[in-house]
């Protein structure tokens, strides 16, 4: 079922307009207080815009004078917190959706019981909610949210309270589940994004500031919050002589894969693991070298990511050690044109 949305929600400054295709799996990313929740509040029912339009398929959600009461307008939200009715046991949580719209009680049972199959679950069925860990409770609430049938699924951060041991089983539950499903999720883990969802939005400041396909926004990203959940450092100014000028008049080379025109706006992309580090300017082929000031380290699997105030470096602890490195340390970094990629 397609969705269509405009909406402006003055108090929140949040001010989007986008589309989510049947069956397609749309992230939204952003920074918090971006205005990523309020957006799923506002599909679902529960917070109501100053102006704009929503659609469901061939149903108006909001707008042209109309407004759906939440319960009528065939989605379903789950959020960090799964809210599962402590007093009912896990089979009946499920069966609350379908009980709700007036199915029997034995149907609604054998539909709870076919979802906790879904999300292998079916050990829990006669557990209360006080007895799951977290991870259970949030997979019985996207079984309870599944049996309702929704015509769309909208999933606020579901696996940011959870255990970073059971996340791994809950990605691969959830992309099952959403397969063909048309859902919109929200989440600040690059890796969610890559792995659930077919589209990527990213929000800043209640604005959509990039958007297309999943592998494009996480590969090739145009806007800083979407260079940096990729991993990437992303340096903006206007495009000259085939690179990048910055702000502080500094030109970066690179390579486009497209002409670039001088004077458009234009972004510089590179990986934090093409850059090295320095604590003198150094020489050799041409490079772009940066001045700046460590901020600080932080270990990135068997590596050290050097952070500063623009440009990132991934090097080894034993670098890390030989340049004596620690916030507070000018240094040089610096990066081949060749492993940097421009967009206009």
């Amino acid at each position: 079922m397609s969705l269509h949305l405009e909406a402006t929600i003055e108090d929140r400054d949040v001010d989007v307009s986008f589309d989510v295709a049947d069956g397609e799996t749309l992230a939204i990313l952003g920074p918090n207080g971006a205005g990523k929740s309020s957006v799923l509040a506002a599909i679902a029912g529960i917070l109501r815009p100053d102006t704009g339009r929503a659609t469901l398929g061939d149903d108006v959600l909001f707008g042209d004078g109309i407004w759906k009461q939440p319960h009528t307008r065939g989605t379903a939200l789950l959020s960090q917190d799964a809210l599962l009715f402590p007093h009912l046991d896990v089979t009946d949580n499920v069966a609350f959706g379908p009980r709700s719209a007036g199915h029997s009680r034995s149907e609604s049972r054998a539909r709870a019981k076919r979802w906790l199959a879904e999300v292998d679950a079916s050990e829990l069925a006669d557990q209360k909610p006080s007895q799951l860990s977290g991870g259970q409770a949030q997979r019985i609430g996207v079984a309870r949210a599944l049996a309702a049938e929704p015509r769309l699924l909208l999933l606020d951060e579901p696996m940011a309270a959870l255990d970073i041991t059971v996340v791994p089983a809950m990605r691969h539950m959830l992309k099952r589940v959403l397969a063909e499903r048309t859902a919109v999720i929200v989440t600040h883990d690059a890796l969610d994004a890559a792995l659930l969802a077919d589209r990527v939005i990213v929000m800043d400041r209640g604005r959509i500031v990039e958007e297309g396909a999943t592998k494009d926004v996480l590969t090739s990203p145009r806007s800083q919050f979407g260079a940096r959940i990729a991993g990437l450092n992303l340096l903006s100014g206007i495009s000259e002589g085939g690179g990048v000028r910055t702000p502080d008049g500094s030109l970066v080379g690179g390579l486009s894969s497209e002409p670039v025109v001088d004077g458009e706006a234009a972004v510089a992309v590179f990986s934090p693991s093409a850059v090295s580090v320095y604590l003198e300017p150094p020489g050799g082929s041409p490079r772009n070298v940066f001045a700046a000031t460590v901020t600080d380290l932080e270990p990135i699997g068997a590596q050290v990511r050097v952070r500063t105030a623009e440009v990132s470096a991934d090097i080894t602890v034993a670098a890390v050690a030989d340049l004596q490195l620690m916030p507070g340390t000018k240094v040089y970094l610096s990066v081949k044109a060749s492993e940097v990629a421009i967009y206009v």
